[in-house]
């Protein structure tokens, strides 16, 4: 049936070492190291990205706010209507 994808060439003086999944930990130091990290790596961007964010949001309702103010007719130029 041919050769398996990954047999397709053989490639000399080589040697691939692998270990089994079944021997692997899915999750090493998951909560000693992973959240901590997550955290600092956290702490550093937030100053990067939550201000361009927070000026963004406020123009944009700022924009919003201005575009329903003037949908609206002024009474002022209708005072004089019969």
């Amino acid at each position: 049936m041919g050769r398996h994808f990954g047999d397709l060439a053989k490639i000399r003086h080589v040697v691939t070492y692998s270990i089994s999944p079944f021997e692997q930990r899915a999750f090493p130091n998951y909560f000693s190291k992973g959240i901590p990290n997550v955290w600092r790596r956290f702490k550093t961007s937030v100053f990067k990205v939550a201000p361009p964010m927070v000026l963004m949001y406020l123009t944009y309702t700022w924009g919003n706010r201005v575009h329903e103010q003037t949908k609206r007719k002024n009474p002022a130029d209708y005072e004089n209507d019969q």
